[in-house]
């Protein structure tokens, strides 16, 4: 009979019946971590559960548990800095031909981000507008009446049509970066293979870019289902790869997935369980599958995404570099920008974020800016709970001037700004503060309170948005 107690060989000399049994127990010797306590139901690990917010408050390291959002919020807290890294990777490329470590695609990659990067008062304005309204996906009347709906006295039922129908939407619109992602990860597979595999694997890549070209959208997902998965999983099962390739294969199982939540069948059937709930069905009125369609293929945000070339742009010299086609240290720094915006625009995160980098005057200037997407509709409905005002942090690092935190408050043509500026520019302060007033006048608003003062530290975003900790305003979900 096998020793349950003793699962390890057993050692001559030793008499495993009676190992551990002379061992104390002792709540409140500190040297022993766990230790049971019959006054109290204990954890089974060394998990204490309270730990400080995941803020620059919280202590460095150690994860939540308590809350995968604070955890979120912690990391993005821990994050390399974003603009200090686009900073640092715009001038390495300025001038730049072709130097060692560095490929002439990447080189010219980099010039066409430069070049867009060129831009008068009017182009930044659009360009402005342009990044707000992309960075917005469920933005229009529609989504408003289903927040509106989700957030009142709303049956479980009906929340969880709500979600399900944002969650089909939010495939759908990102149709063509899924289709994108199956296509790279396919051809990056047909490497990562043995060529005996990767060779008949490669035909079906190219069936299905002609299916993806063609817009034989349920042509796409049947090869996907019934050749190309067969095929990787009887691969896997054959050779028990555990390398890459089982990475890029669970990736590809996400994004087919995907692909197949977000087929316009899978919208419109989710968008008629909708107009099962009767509160929602009078609202809704008669509108049909095709106005449905209609109204989100011309929604703001399309229009923004199909025109928002320094997205694209930006992303394709990401690619590039990350493969290997820039020096080590321009790598690194796109890796930390690229982990920056990732973590930035997770879902979990109540806020819009934008960057806004440009050449202004022959100077550069790189700048994020934070806003709380809800704060104009709350303004409108006069929400008792909610702060009546439109609040706006700027995130700025300037060419020779520094780096820059600017709060900005806006309530019904009031305006209230604070700026904090780097050492250089603290002795100009008063003549800061005078044309930002100016500014303000000019444009028929009323500046309340006008204050610049040096920076000390980066300004937490907690502390100008403390609703993010609030349950109404994030995802909280518990571990």
């Amino acid at each position: 009979m096998p020793d349950l107690l003793g699962v390890t060989n057993p050692v001559p000399g030793i008499d495993s019946q009676n190992v551990n049994r002379s061992i104390p127990v002792s709540p409140n010797n500190t040297q022993i971590q766990n230790a049971p306590d019959p006054s109290r139901v204990s954890r089974p690990d060394n998990r204490s559960e309270q730990q400080t917010a995941g803020d620059d408050t919280g202590g460095a390291g150690a994860l939540r548990y308590d809350s995968n959002y604070l955890t979120f919020l912690q990391r993005m807290r821990d994050t390399p800095d974003l603009m200090e890294n686009m900073t640092e990777l715009f001038r390495m490329f300025q001038g730049t031909v072709v130097n060692s470590g560095m490929s002439e695609g990447i080189a010219q990659d980099m010039a066409a981000l430069m070049q867009m990067l060129q831009m008068d008062e009017g182009e930044m304005v659009k360009f402005f507008q342009n990044q707000l309204e992309a960075g917005n996906r469920f933005s229009g009347p529609l989504f408003s009446l289903l927040q509106e709906a989700y957030g009142g006295r709303s049956s479980d039922l009906l929340r969880g049509s709500i979600l399900q129908f944002l969650k089909r939407y939010n495939d759908y619109s990102s149709s063509q970066h899924i289709q994108n992602n199956l296509l790279r990860n396919l051809t990056q597979l047909t490497r990562s293979i043995p060529a005996s595999f990767g060779n008949r694997l490669l035909p079906m890549v190219s069936d299905l870019e002609a299916q993806l070209m063609k817009g034989n959208r349920q042509g796409a997902l049947k090869l996907l289902q019934n050749t190309i998965l067969p095929f990787l999983s009887n691969y896997t099962s054959r050779t028990n790869d555990m390398g890459l390739s089982r990475n890029l294969i669970n990736m590809l199982a996400l994004d087919v997935a995907r692909f197949e939540n977000g087929t316009e069948e899978s919208l419109l059937q989710a968008f008629h369980q909708l107009s099962v709930h009767g509160s929602l069905r009078e609202r809704l009125g008669n509108l049909s599958d095709e106005a449905l369609l209609r109204l989100l293929n011309n929604g703001s945000f399309a229009k923004a995404a199909e025109s928002d070339p320094f997205a694209d742009q930006f992303a394709k010299t990401a690619a590039r570099a990350l493969r290997g086609g820039a020096g080590a240290e321009a790598q690194e720094n796109f890796r930390n920008i690229i982990s920056a915006m990732l973590v930035n625009e997770s879902v979990f995160m109540p806020l819009n974020h934008m960057i806004l980098p440009l050449m202004w005057d022959g100077r550069m200037m790189f700048s994020e800016v934070w806003v709380d997407p809800d704060a104009e509709e709350n303004m409108k409905r006069g929400q008792g709970d909610q702060d009546n005002v439109i609040r706006f942090l700027f995130k700025m690092d300037i060419q020779d001037l520094g780096f820059f935190d600017m709060v900005l408050t806006y309530r019904r043509d009031n305006v209230d700004i604070q700026v904090f500026c780097p050492r250089k520019v603290a002795p100009f302060a008063d003549t800061v503060s005078g044309e930002l007033t100016r500014i303000l006048t000019d444009n028929g608003l009323q500046a309340n309170n006008v204050l610049v003062r040096q920076l000390e530290q980066p300004v937490p975003i907690s502390s100008v948005f403390p609703q993010i900790f609030r349950g109404g305003s994030g995802v909280d979900v518990k571990a």
